[in-house]
């Protein structure tokens, strides 16, 4: 028996992209086999780019650039063999490789107001679906944008460009064979915004006055150059530049004022675009001048048998100007007659008074000088003798606190040891407080007495203290405590200090941080302690206690920290203070699931949806259902604060298409959309409309026109159909003509009139806001003319 053929590699199906090389190979058994092609079942004896071959066993179809004519199903049959495969051309679109290179790479830059057009051509297998993307939101068509697209190319179109039109774009080329999504990016320049505000004044005084500013919140898409400075005195209309800063300096100091005179201020961004509007100010007036205030008594450095050298302090008040230099004066002590030291201001606060009388007692004081004149003297200073110093007495020895209580602390010390000439004459005690750099004298004592007891202290009050030793020559060097000493503070219960600050509830978003601050009080210190939900805190958590603030810190928040946490203080007498607070970890919402929609009552539908995975740790997630009636159009919401996952839409018009939209949302925002792909409709039925025509008998040819059924006011939805009518009689004809609020509706395209035998309608298709008002229909024939009025109400969606 002769052996048969058989396959020993068969072919196989290919999917091929537009314009690649493609080939069909099967391997039979015998060689002698010659084989015949078929193609959608006709013999293929030659077709363009397409090769036959045939190598010993092997037998192939080999396309050198496929077409879309190559696809189809493709046989081999020889002798006792037969198989078979499809060739799929796959044909996706495709823009020009140098075009969405200069596409992708630059940004598209259009000034502001300026329309833009941003053209893509593409290819491929049609039909293709394009589609432009702002944001992740598709974009429709409105009065400034508009999407445009043909079987080639595809456009949008924005005829006056603001910042708002700044960002990323998308578009979408999609058909059966892929999809292709170019990024763009488009930049609007534009003017910057007005520098931020308020104007605020640093300085007004008689000479200068200085105003600050903060950078404005847009630099209109070019960096800001400089600012322009004008001024406006009160009472007149006229601006007057100032002069400019540079974009790194917002502040400005004219010394161009006069005393007492108030102005305006306004401040102008500019770039490269031009200047912004202005930031005005408030009303600043310029302060008159003022002369300095007194200083405090200047203090003896040192003395000799003819010269004392004092020193002084600025004064706390200067004035509208600069300190210019300082008056001295002196006087015999007894005396009252001041005689002036120098006959010039001098401008370093410490003199060398000279040519004074040995052994007399002398006082010193005095006064600034600024542009507006001389101020007030100081002062006294203590009296000191023209005479060569002498040794003054030693320090006290073995200064301390011997005892204290809530409301005083007692000092023990001393004599200084013993030194010729210089006799101790009595002790001067001196205090302050540890925030504080000045002494205050508190008692002088006779050389006597080695105690003093500092009264009048409040509890916890910590102050520093020093004593020193007075001679003939004068005071001696202080000894000072080494450490700050204190009054003995009384206790006082634990109390917690909950303020503005504090929150009773926190909302926190998953994997912020968690820190909660609670000052308290109590002496001794209270002990602190934390609870959550009664339990002890996680070993995550986080407790610290420092200058009377108790923290809670818990870093990347988890979803099993929500709950109540607790503080609790006591202390050793028995006493406690608890505080609690609920903490709610949260994020935003996962999406819901799939939808569903249902018409369970003639003309509304039942939309249902799949929870979102968020509601088995967030409590407070509601859902919002949107709805669009075409494919572009804008969503609109049809429901908010939705807490279950089921709602109806009862306003269904038959024969229109809509698409859903369903969002999850909690206290911090709201999740990505799950939304419908194919539209939903419901098929509207076509009412017979039949018109009696009316029997007329024997009419007065004379009658005047006349409403047999006058307008009736309506109330519809938005979006919806609205058919106003009602029924004329009169001989002859009366001609009938709509009117809204006075407007004569005969040549507007949105309303459709009719008339049949009398019965006159005005129908609106798809109702607006706008068309909301009174309408009038007006009758008149030869004999005379009637009106009929009526209000027509809108309202939204719900």
């Amino acid at each position: 028996s002769v052996p048969r053929c058989y396959l020993n590699k068969q072919l196989a199906t290919m999917r091929v992209l537009k314009g690649d090389p493609a080939e069909l190979t099967c391997t039979v058994s015998k060689d002698n086999i010659t084989g015949t092609w078929f193609k959608d079942g006709l013999k293929l004896t030659s077709m363009d780019g397409v090769i036959l071959e045939k190598k010993g066993l092997v037998h192939k179809l080999i396309i050198n650039k496929a077409e879309d004519i190559h696809a189809g199903k493709y046989r081999f049959e020889g002798e006792d063999v037969k198989t078979e495969a499809s060739i799929f051309i796959e044909d996706p679109p495709q823009v020009d490789k140098v075009l969405l290179k200069n596409l992708t790479s630059v940004p598209t830059v259009a000034k502001a107001g300026a329309g833009v057009k941003l053209r893509i051509p593409f290819e491929g297998r049609w039909p293709i679906r394009a589609t432009w993307l702002k944001d992740r939101m598709e974009l429709g068509d409105d009065t400034r944008i508009r999407v445009d697209k043909t079987d080639t190319c595809t456009m949008l179109s924005i005829s006056s460009c603001n910042r708002k039109d700044c960002g990323d774009y998308k578009v979408r080329l999609k058909n059966d064979s892929g999809v292709l999504e170019i990024d763009l990016k488009l930049l609007v320049i534009d003017r910057p915004q007005p520098p931020a505000g308020p104007i605020k004044v640093v300085e007004s005084s008689a000479n200068n006055i200085t105003i600050q500013w903060k950078p404005p919140k847009d630099d209109g898409g070019k960096p800001v150059q400089r600012y322009l400075v004008e001024r406006q005195q009160v009472g007149r209309n006229d601006w007057e530049t100032l002069g400019e800063t540079p974009r790194s300096c917002t502040s400005f100091t004219t010394s161009k004022v006069e005393e007492e005179m108030s102005y305006y201020f306004r401040v102008r961004a500019m770039n490269a675009e031009g200047a912004s509007d202005p930031l005005e100010s408030g009303e600043v007036k310029a302060a008159g001048k003022a002369s300095p205030g007194s200083p405090d008594p200047p203090e003896i450095v040192s003395a000799s048998k003819d010269t004392i050298t004092i020193s002084w302090k600025a004064p706390r008040k200067t004035g509208t100007s600069q300190i210019v230099g300082y008056i001295v004066q002196k006087r015999k002590k007894g005396t009252v007659t001041w005689l002036p030291v120098t006959n010039v201001p001098v401008k370093d606060k410490k003199l060398k008074v000279t040519s004074l009388k040995k052994g007399v007692q002398y006082e010193f004081r005095v006064a600034a000088v600024n542009a507006a004149g001389t101020g007030h003297p100081s002062g006294p200073s203590e009296p000191a003798f023209a005479q060569d110093p002498t040794k003054s007495p030693g320090q006290v020895q073995d200064l301390k606190v011997s005892s204290s209580d809530g409301t005083s602390v007692t000092l023990t010390w001393n004599r200084p040891e013993a030194q010729d000439g210089n006799d101790v004459k009595g002790y001067e005690v001196e205090m302050r407080p540890c925030n504080s750099l000045s002494w205050t004298k508190c008692f002088t004592l006779p050389a006597d007495t080695t105690t003093c007891r500092v009264q009048g202290l409040q509890a916890k009050e910590k102050l520093f203290l020093r004593v020193r030793a007075l001679g003939d020559s004068g005071p001696g060097e202080a000894t000072e405590l080494e450490a700050c000493a204190g009054a003995a503070a009384p206790a006082v219960s634990p109390r917690l200090l909950i303020d503005d600050t504090v929150k009773s509830f926190l909302v926190i978003k998953a994997g912020n941080t968690i820190r909660v601050k609670i000052p308290f009080e109590g002496s001794p210190e209270p002990v602190v302690s934390w609870l959550k939900d009664g339990l002890p805190l996680p070993c995550r958590a986080a407790v610290s206690t420092e200058d009377g603030t108790a923290q809670l810190l818990l870093t990347a928040a988890e979803f099993s920290d929500s709950g109540t946490y607790t503080v609790e203080l006591s202390n050793g007498l028995g006493k406690k203070e608890t505080f609690s607070f609920q903490v709610q970890v949260t994020d935003i919402p996962q999406p819901p699931g799939a939808i569903r929609l249902e018409e369970n009552v003639p003309t509304t539908v039942t939309v249902t949806w799949e929870p979102s995975a968020s509601e088995k740790w967030e409590k407070n997630l509601y859902y919002t259902v949107l709805k669009r009636e075409s494919q572009k159009g804008l969503w609109h919401m049809l429901g908010d604060l939705i807490y279950n996952n089921k709602f109806t839409f009862t306003r269904v018009v038959p024969g229109r298409d809509y698409y859903f939209r369903v969002v999850a949302k909690n206290d911090l925002g709201a999740s990505d959309p799950s939304e419908t792909v194919q539209p939903w409709r419901i098929r509207k039925t076509k009412a017979e409309f039949r018109v009696k025509a009316q029997q007329y008998r024997g009419v007065n040819q004379n009658q005047p026109p006349r409403f047999l059924v006058p307008l009736k006011p309506h109330v519809v939805v938005t979006g919806s159909e609205c058919r106003m009518s009602c029924a004329v009689g009169g001989h002859p004809r009366p001609k009938i003509t709509w009117y809204k609020d006075s407007r004569d509706l005969s040549k507007d395209p949105n309303y459709f009139c009719t008339n049949d035998f009398g019965v006159c309608s005005l129908v609106i298709l798809g109702v607006t806001k706008q068309d909301a008002g009174e309408y009038m229909v007006e009758a008149s024939n030869e004999v005379g003319r009637a009106f009929s009025k009526a209000f027509l109400a809108i309202k939204g969606n719900s």
